[in-house]
């Protein structure tokens, strides 16, 4: 497990039962992990959208005698800055901090069992959906680029509205068994629609959020979390980015023919002289 706030933080929660709100609040202190410890319950509760007894209850719900408590444990629990650290600008803090975002994923992979049960159930999957909206739109179809070139059928959900339904219907209706989310802050309401629809469906949902407790997580049956920066003014995605190249190498290892359609577009991209070299 990673020492970054945010891991510090999913370690804390893990193996506890908590209610949507409670989700709500573990959610809004991850995405705010260096602030949270300097954070009264009121502005906590302000930030995730919930009434202050709520924040109190939740810090209950984690074995502390209230937020204070919780609170002076966080900020016990935060390394010291060091004069190396203190001294970089925000453009390098922001670097940093989603190199952190990266050793905490590294940390995650160290069990590949999550990643390799969710390449089965893409590979498995014709046609495969890949969902994606606003913010998350350019993860998916990244994914949905590359995957084209080892899975036979991959279908871009990037657009929401009415259709996206329509579009769920249909993939279900070619034999689609899984569908691949990505879901990213701020989270639409369509995302959040659409997973509950694609259930209802029949379809094992496979998501990558920054977190376990983002609101997708109740309409997932597979959810791998990749922490973003929120350093800058909109947010960074590289863990997320690079969670999903490597979701394509587990259903990449599950297809038998991947090899073979590689060399096949390798082989028809040099006789067009595709690229330039």
């Amino acid at each position: 497990m990673s020492d970054s706030p945010a891991g510090r933080l999913q370690a804390l929660f893990e193996g506890h039962r908590l209610t949507p709100t409670q989700r709500r609040i573990a959610h809004c202190m991850v995405r705010r992990a260096g602030d949270v410890p300097f954070l009264s319950s009121v502005e906590l509760a302000e930030l995730a959208g919930v009434s202050q007894p709520s924040v109190t209850r939740f810090a209950v719900a984690l074995g502390f005698d209230g937020y204070p408590a919780l609170r002076k444990h966080l900020r016990e629990s935060m390394p010291a800055a060091t004069e190396e650290t203190s001294g970089h600008n925000e453009y390098q803090q922001a670097v940093l901090a989603e190199i952190e975002n990266l050793q905490h994923l590294a940390g995650l992979l160290a069990d590949p069992a999550p990643v390799e049960q969710a390449g089965r159930l893409l590979a498995g999957s014709r046609p495969l959906p890949v969902l994606g909206l606003r913010a998350a739109s350019s993860q998916a179809r990244g994914f949905a680029y590359f995957a084209a070139k080892v899975h036979p059928d991959v279908r871009l959900l990037d657009e929401a509205g009415s259709m996206l339904t329509d579009r769920v219907d249909a993939a279900v209706r070619a034999g689609a068994t899984a569908l691949l989310c990505f879901a990213l802050p701020r989270h639409p309401r369509e995302v959040v629609e659409a997973l509950e629809y694609a259930r209802a469906a029949g379809l094992t949902v496979v998501t990558v959020a920054e977190s376990a407790f983002a609101p997708v997580a109740a309409h997932s049956d597979l959810l791998i979390p990749a922490a973003v920066g929120t350093g800058l003014a909109f947010d960074t995605a590289c863990a997320p980015m690079m969670l999903g190249r490597v979701l394509l190498e587990a259903m990449a290892d599950e297809l038998p023919d991947a090899q073979a359609r590689l060399e096949e577009f390798d082989a028809k991209a040099a006789a067009r002289g595709l690229f330039v070299e």
